[in-house]
């Protein structure tokens, strides 16, 4: 396995510890439908959240949180709305982005609630 998808395997782990941590139930991870996917689906109070990991090992290109795109977007939310209706759920949906940069000092990780709107 390549490297760099190792350390996209290793962002979604930290990526779930820091959702458990900040009170978040993790219901799916790698939810595909069609060709989209979500990395992980959480339940937080009355919401139902996709979050989107991006990782990066380094911030020469910016930050990690700043590259999903609007094809992404609406992939997520594609998905997102099959997950709803086949699990029959009536709930707010939110779209969270999980940044996880790796540093000379550590992993850090990078939280956006509500990160982006579809109307």
């Amino acid at each position: 396995m390549a490297k760099h998808n190792e350390f996209g395997k290793e962002a979604e782990e930290l990526a779930c510890g820091h959702l458990v941590q900040s009170g978040f139930e993790i219901l799916e991870r790698n939810f595909r439908f069609d060709r989209a996917e979500v990395d992980v689906i959480a339940r937080h109070t009355d919401h139902i959240i996709g979050v989107e990991v991006k990782a990066r090992s380094t911030d020469y290109f910016g930050d990690p949180t700043d590259f999903v795109s609007d094809k992404k977007i609406k992939q997520l939310v594609k998905a997102m709305n099959h997950y709803m209706v086949e699990n029959d759920l009536d709930l707010e949906v939110r779209f969270d982005i999980i940044g996880i940069l790796s540093t000379n000092d550590g992993i850090v990780i990078k939280h956006i609630q509500d990160a982006f709107y579809f109307f």
